[in-house]
């Protein structure tokens, strides 16, 4: 028996740092891709994930969706939580870890361990980071804000890896409690690229 309700769209969209995708069902966003190296990339990727996907203008809350994670990647203050996921066919600590995911707001991070005690019962940090590396939605599931403890960065696994992640950061104008800014001390990655 299929879960899926109706067949899946998907729209490839223009945004402040590349084209980004969404693909969806009448239940919600089924995944999100950030940029890749061309938009035809895009179609592959959604292609090889979702071969009967139709290419659709998006529109009612697909449209809102787009029109929100655009504003927010223009450095625009808006929050994705109205973004409706389809998430029924993902495991049910993925479902955990992505609903307490959700409830960080831009402009903040927390540490792996941090989500972990949110997601509570036998979560460890490392469990948490192993399902934010199998997101199939990105930056509806801000992954790209929990960082690594002590505020290195950590993973990423959308494509361009922690560059992406701390650009993503950068525009959302991300801040740990209490600094002035994410990046105001050099981390060890930092150390090592030098």
């Amino acid at each position: 028996m299929s879960l899926m309700h109706t067949p899946v769209a998907f729209t490839v969209f223009a945004t402040a740092i590349g084209d980004c995708a969404l693909a969806w069902n009448d239940v919600g966003v089924l995944a999100a891709w950030l940029p890749d190296v061309s938009a035809a990339r895009l179609r592959v990727r959604i292609g090889q994930r979702f071969a009967s996907a139709i290419e659709t203008e998006p529109s009612g809350e697909i449209g809102a969706a787009v029109a929100s994670i655009t504003a927010l990647l223009r450095c625009e203050r808006t929050n994705l939580d109205a973004i409706r996921i389809d998430d029924a066919r993902l495991d049910p600590f993925d479902r955990r870890v992505y609903a307490a995911a959700r409830t960080i707001p831009p402009g903040r991070v927390v540490s792996y361990a941090d989500l972990a005690a949110r997601v509570g019962g036998d979560a460890s940090a490392r469990a948490v980071g192993q399902s934010l590396g199998r997101n199939p939605f990105p930056i509806v599931v801000p992954c790209h804000r929990i960082v690594a403890a002590g505020g290195e960065l950590g993973g990423f696994s959308a494509p361009g890896g922690t560059a992406t992640k701390r650009r993503l950061l950068t525009i959302e104008d991300a801040r740990r409690d209490g600094a002035d800014d994410l990046f105001d001390r050099p981390t060890a990655t930092d150390a090592a690229s030098a």
